[in-house]
């Protein structure tokens, strides 16, 4: 079965450079900076599904994630359209806010603009 059309565009010179710009902004993971934890992001994650929209795909927004983070809580967030409700260090539930404006996913599933 071939890919979807839209994997190829990872491979291109063009992400590349978009990826190490996004990860040079946003060097942490912002899900574990939101629980008080420090990971390197080597993921730059699309903060709303693109889901093969070519536009969506280069203008983003992004975030800076860690491989767990990526491929566990947000694929979750993902699948069921609601965040993952995490815990802070001082046990109060919190939020997972993209850096620099753009979406930010509230703990009841709405999303709002958090702005420039």
């Amino acid at each position: 079965m071939p890919l979807p059309h839209y994997k190829r565009w990872y491979k291109t010179a063009r992400w590349q450079a978009l990826r190490r710009r996004v990860l040079a902004e946003q060097p942490l993971c912002v899900m574990c900076e939101a629980i008080d934890r420090i990971d390197v992001a080597v993921i730059c994650d699309h903060i709303e599904p693109h889901r093969g929209d070519e536009a969506k795909f280069w203008t983003g927004p992004f975030q800076g994630l860690c491989k767990p983070c990526h491929d566990s809580a947000k694929q979750r967030m993902e699948k069921s359209g609601r965040p993952t409700l995490t815990f802070g260090t001082d046990g109060w539930p919190i939020e997972t806010r993209p850096r620099g404006g753009g979406r930010k996913l509230s703990l009841f599933g709405s999303q709002t603009d958090t702005g420039p």
